[in-house]
């Protein structure tokens, strides 16, 4: 981008200015009045703007100008001039998010070095900002089994749309991760990806993050809205985020317009909009602490990201994944995964689901006391029946029943366990426990075991009574 528009009332000074910056290779805009200078700024935003504080015969000056920019086209970088500058006009061109001021009349190599470092600032910010989005993008959306596959098509569904979409799912399924992927394969990749941690912001803190504020001591503050503006902001656990705020919210959806705390201009911004939640708003709405209008104008597109336990096949390629992230930003060693170790990964009960499991990679890494292999024995102890020496170790509830009972619930437990480790199917699952299929069958159903969809998944469990 080196399209800069100039904005001056002397039609000698903007000439001037464009033909040094079309000699510098420069792509040149002219506009002598605010009216001209708007209509070129909405036809197409400028890689920066040059901008004289006084126009004569016009309806807006120069101040009015710069607000007009950085509510609309915050990324554009402002360099103002002004033959009447003073150092009022200076501070509050400043304040109002010009990147630099000079006063006419201006030595041409001065104007060139604010011209140059205002482009060069606002390229890397864009850069910058790409970069931090590739890190946390849709690299981490790993997994092949049929829940993964069926999220990944319910995102890329969406990806091209400006729907807004709702986020389900336990904590540490990834949820963000599957917002950033949106986010990455939509039309607006290349502009913001604002997250509202609306557990985390204090209630009495949260319009001043979310709308910003102006204050005469500090000028304009933009908040969370400003800052995605032209991109998506995602509203992370949407539970959690007051009422009054919620209200405010609503408004901002319906116009697209708000104002900052302590301001008087409305402040407009084009923004996608994807929330998620661990909890279940209608329960939220029934207990007067989610507004059902909201949820409505949030609740467009609703799709369930599914947890660990719904996708244990993905679990080995997750576990790989971590272990090749953690090599490369910590050096940690790239070990491989036992079979045992990967059986028992795979059994394991995941609350924590993903981000659990990352968790218990890197501790492993960590701790580990070698390059080979990770064994078994490494993983974090649990409740399963644990080998010791040739012996299986009962729970203690276990080992109280007699043995039919006992017997028959460890059957339903160890074969609902590795079912759902293979995804649903049955043949793999026969292999696996020595068992023909015919014979796997009618054991699951004299235990009451079957199998159904869930999240595009054949999960085991045992058959409802009633």
């Amino acid at each position: 981008m080196s399209d800069i528009l100039i904005v001056d009332d002397e039609r000698d000074i903007r000439e001037l200015i464009g033909d040094i910056l079309k000699d510098e290779g420069f792509s040149v805009r002219l506009a002598g009045t605010s009216d001209a200078a708007m209509a070129e700024i909405n036809k197409e935003p400028p890689a920066l703007l040059i901008l004289d504080i006084w126009l004569k015969d016009s309806q807006m000056d120069g101040i009015d100008i710069l607000k007009a920019v950085k509510r609309d086209n915050p990324d554009v970088p402002v360099v103002i001039i002004s033959g009447h500058g003073n150092i009022e006009i200076a501070v509050a061109a400043i304040k109002q998010g010009a990147y630099d001021f000079i006063e006419k009349p201006f030595n041409i190599d001065q104007l060139m070095v604010v011209i140059t470092r205002a482009m060069e600032t606002s390229r890397l910010r864009r850069e910058n900002s790409v970069l931090k989005r590739k890190d946390v993008g849709e690299l981490e959306m790993v997994g092949s089994s049929a829940s993964f596959k069926a999220l990944k098509s319910h995102l890329e569904k969406v990806t091209k749309s400006n729907g807004r979409v709702m986020l389900t799912g336990p904590a540490g399924v990834g949820k963000e991760v599957a917002a950033r992927y949106i986010h990455a394969h939509s039309d607006r990749q290349n502009a913001p990806f604002i997250v509202v941690s609306s557990a985390s912001i204090e209630p009495e803190q949260m319009e001043e993050r979310l709308f910003g504020r102006e204050t005469p001591e500090r000028g304009v503050e933009q908040g969370l809205l400003e800052q995605a503006h032209g991109g998506i902001i995602y509203f992370d656990e949407i539970a959690d985020m007051p009422m009054g705020t919620q209200s405010k919210i609503l408004r901002v959806l319906v116009d697209q317009q708000f104002q900052r705390v302590g301001g008087t201009d409305k402040v407009r911004v084009d923004l996608r909009v994807i929330s998620s939640t661990s909890r279940d708003l209608q329960a939220a709405i029934a207990a007067d602490t989610f507004r059902q209008e909201l949820f409505h104008r949030l609740n467009v597109v609703p799709i369930d990201v599914p947890s660990l336990e719904d996708r244990r096949e993905d679990i080995p390629v997750l576990a790989d994944f971590f272990i090749d992230l953690f090599n490369r930003e910590q050096g940690l060693p790239a070990r491989e995964i036992s079979d045992e170790a990967q059986a028992l990964l795979q059994t394991m009960p995941w609350p924590g689901n993903v981000r659990q499991l990352k968790n218990v990679i890197e501790r492993v890494l960590i701790l580990g006391d070698g390059t080979g292999p990770i064994a078994a024995r490494e993983l974090p102890a649990n409740e399963e029946p644990v080998v010791d020496e040739g012996r299986v170790v009962l729970s203690g509830a276990l080992a109280t029943l007699p043995l039919r009972e006992a017997r028959e619930l460890f059957e339903r437990e160890y074969l609902l366990t590795q079912i759902n480790r293979f995804g649903g199917n049955i043949s793999r699952t026969a292999t696996f426990v020595g068992m023909e299929r015919s014979a796997l069958h009618r054991k699951l159903k004299s235990l009451g075991v079957v199998t159904s969809n869930k999240s595009g998944a054949r999960v085991a469990h045992v058959e409802d009574d009633g």
